[in-house]
């Protein structure tokens, strides 16, 4: 069996008169120029060749296209395009089918849709996701995956940028076949003795029929969830114009709706965001540091906060050692974590033998002598510096030397804790947010005494949980809840002087948060602020501007939700306008001798989004935090900044 090369990236060889192309563009087999130029020069062979009887396209390593070039991103498209590749392939006289062997995102999923036939790996993933870049599918997804599984179904996967698994993609019909061994030769047995007659085109497809209510249901939940955003919106109107139009005319609709959006302010916004990911695990000095080795997982506290990293740390496929104050309390902890298992088992996340998997490797005990076997421990106790410190402190006498010690602390400084410690090289903060199991952000701490291989460690742990992990210096509220208290200060400043809460509620929901900061304080709690600023009265500059709306809230038992009352009123648990609120704001106006003005709600947009970027400068000129991107991700996945700007940096120009 002799090898072809068709280009520096696209590998062929026959087998049994099939001809298994073979796309090797590592990391992911992107479909850069010369992966689309080799895989047309592929195809000339096969025409060409009578000893060729068909094609099965494949990817090298664990993908099998995983999308565009990002390489190519603002770039002069080269041609070949890939929309001219795909319909080579599709009309191809000879049979051509993919062996998808890993990722077929994108540009690799189109790629596979245009084959004839379709076979995947037990570990495919599936999917179009470009609206998370902010753009459409351009090369025939949006007219052909309804061709195969229905409007509704396709809506819910591109609207929504949905990747699902190769046994979802069986159920569904995007594949024909999932090979659990031999996924190359099944896909040469499936296409041989095939002709052309019998070939299946998915573009001559008809979209099934589905009852028009079913449609209009997963239409309206994709725009509900896209919260305005362009790209999603456009993918349910091209999903559904392949159920009325001809291929041709849909597939030109299609790529003119992508070249629109692909120039747009939201898709630079969107881009943004994915290279700043990318960027954001880079450590400068971190380069050639080795990660120490970290298999057993201690977790001190076993709440709401700690039961969640315990999940987290066990779906990473870590051992969990809890440890509670008592027996009782070490039940309740470990039920706890079991609740939240079965929680992701009802709702499909996880199967049962995943359950006994995580199970079997959790242990809550009263018997903190059994973290000696912990090669990291991390604290989640009550956010109390005399608490943390003196935990610490006897946390070294009973961890290894070269275990490391991590502080999940909110708002403390982490440097005076491992101050208190025999090693305080091995402390750094590993800032949860909650709920851990869920929430992707992580604030990793790099205090003044962290390690290089300490800080590398908890790089590579944050990794394997599946977390977003960004690098901090030390400061109160570290990036994210710096950047929160600017936020909340001026929404506060904004009150005083003429807004209402439910007016800059209603300006930033427009903008495109899920929540305006009044209705996020109400469902956190309005009594743990109250508390610190209780705590920094007594060192508060008199000079500084102070609104004491908030305490009176407090002090008149308004919490929040879980009391019914806070900035609003939940009567039956909606959210509603509260007079009685009104009335306090008016009163402490008037004791200031304010004469409230109206705010637009660009203005209120303009003067939030300026105190989180005069912030964000502040903690660059710091140190505190590397890069202007970092800051932005904080602000996406912990508090709710919609990704379709960008983040308040970028937003504001700080690119």
């Amino acid at each position: 069996m002799s090898a072809l090369r068709f280009s520096d990236t696209i590998s062929a060889a026959l087998v049994d008169g099939i001809l298994v192309v073979t796309i090797d563009n590592a990391p992911v087999n992107a479909l850069s120029a010369d992966v689309r130029a080799g895989l047309m020069t592929a195809l000339d062979h096969a025409e060409k060749d009578g000893g060729v009887k068909g094609i099965v396209l494949t990817g090298a390593g664990n993908s099998f296209i995983g999308g565009a070039d990002i390489k190519e991103f603002g770039k002069p498209p080269v041609e070949p395009h890939l929309p001219d590749v795909i319909a080579r392939i599709e009309s191809f006289a000879k049979p051509v089918a993919a062996a998808i062997n890993g990722a077929a995102l994108g540009g690799g999923l189109e790629v596979a849709l245009a084959c004839h036939r379709r076979h995947a790996a037990p570990s495919a993933k599936i999917g179009l996701p470009e609206v998370k870049l902010g753009i459409v599918p351009g090369a025939g997804g949006t007219q052909r995956l309804p061709r195969l599984i229905g409007v509704s179904a396709a809506i819910d996967m591109i609207a929504g940028g949905r990747i699902i698994s190769a046994s979802e993609a069986l159920k569904l019909g995007i594949v024909d076949g999932v090979s659990e061994s031999a996924l190359r030769a099944d896909a040469i047995a499936d296409i041989k003795g095939l002709d052309a007659p019998s070939l299946r085109r998915t573009g001559a497809l008809s979209v099934p029929a589905a009852p028009i209510e079913a449609i209009e249901k997963t239409a309206a939940d994709a725009l509900r969830k896209a919260r305005g955003q362009n790209a999603p919106t456009e993918a349910v109107r091209l999903v559904r114009l392949a159920a009325t139009t001809p291929l041709a005319e849909g597939l030109a609709e299609e790529r003119r709706t992508f070249i629109k959006l692909r120039d747009s302010e939201e898709a630079a916004a969107l881009r943004h965001v994915f290279f700043a990911e990318r960027a954001a695990g880079k450590v400068e000095g971190l380069e050639v540091v080795a990660p120490r080795r970290i298999e057993t997982v201690g977790i001190v506290g076993t709440g709401l906060m700690g039961s969640g990293i315990a999940v987290s740390a066990l779906n990473g496929g870590y051992r969990i050692i809890g440890v509670e104050q008592n027996a009782e309390a070490a039940e309740k902890g470990r039920e706890r974590i079991a609740s939240l298992l079965n929680k992701a088992v009802q709702s499909g996340r996880l199967d049962t033998a995943g359950r006994e998997d995580r199970l079997g490797r959790l242990s809550v005990t009263a018997d903190m002598q059994q973290l000696a076997q912990a090669d990291i421990v991390i604290e989640a106790v009550f956010d109390d510096l005399t608490v943390k410190t003196e935990l610490f402190q006897r946390l070294d006498t009973v961890v290894r030397a070269d275990a490391i010690l991590a502080t999940n602390t909110s708002y403390l400084d982490p440097d005076v804790i491992a101050a208190a410690t025999a090693r305080p090289e091995r402390v750094v903060g590993l800032h949860f947010f909650s709920p851990a199991h869920i929430m992707r952000l992580l604030e990793v701490v790099d205090c003044k005494e962290t390690a290089p291989d300490v800080l590398a460690s908890a790089l590579a742990f944050a990794k394997r949980l599946g977390k977003l992990a960004i690098v901090s210096g030390v400061t109160e509220g570290f990036i994210g809840n710096r950047i929160f208290s600017a936020y909340r200060r001026e929404a506060e400043y904004m009150v005083e002087d003429g807004a209402l809460p439910q007016e800059i509620d209603a300006a930033l929901e427009a903008y495109g948060f899920p929540m305006g900061p009044f209705a996020v304080f109400d469902m956190a709690g309005l009594e743990i602020a109250w508390a610190r600023r209780k705590r920094q009265a007594a060192t508060r500059d008199p000079a500084e501007r102070y609104v004491v709306i908030a305490d009176r809230l407090c002090e008149a038992g308004h919490f929040g939700q879980k009391t019914g009352r806070g900035w609003y009123a939940y009567p039956d648990g909606k959210r509603t306008v509260d007079p009685e609120v009104t009335g306090m704001i008016e009163a402490a106006r008037a004791e200031k001798g304010i004469v409230p003005k109206r705010f637009s709600a660009e203005e209120i947009v303009a003067g939030l989004l300026k105190a989180m970027v005069d912030e964000g400068d502040a903690l660059l000129s710091e140190g505190i935090a590397a890069r202007a991107s970092d800051i932005d991700l904080v602000m996406i996945n912990g508090y709710g900044f919609p990704s379709s700007k960008g983040g308040p940096m970028f937003a504001a120009g700080r690119r």
